[in-house]
């Protein structure tokens, strides 16, 4: 289950989430702007392991969701292309 906050919240209590291994969801207005997906490292973990648990992590959120990769991708792009044109 993805908790969902807003980014005072997440400013104001980011030490907690920290520590967390809880994947959480920023809001911005009602408006999902990103994610915070802890990868608490086991002793012995390589950064490997953690950064592929990390992309497990995603996906499983994506499905959740109901976004698809390439969807979420194009959105993205379209995204930068906007910000690159606004400076």
């Amino acid at each position: 289950m993805t908790q969902r906050i807003g980014v005072r919240e997440l400013r104001e209590k980011l030490s907690l989430f920290l520590e967390s291994s809880e994947t959480i969801e920023v809001t911005r207005h009602g408006q999902t702007i990103g994610f915070f997906i802890p990868v608490p490292k086991r002793p012995g973990q390589t950064q490997r392991e953690a950064l592929l648990e990390a992309g497990k992590r995603m996906d499983d959120e994506l499905v959740r969701l109901g976004l698809k990769e390439d969807e979420l991708l194009e959105e993205f792009r379209q995204w930068r292309r906007q910000r690159s044109h606004a400076t």
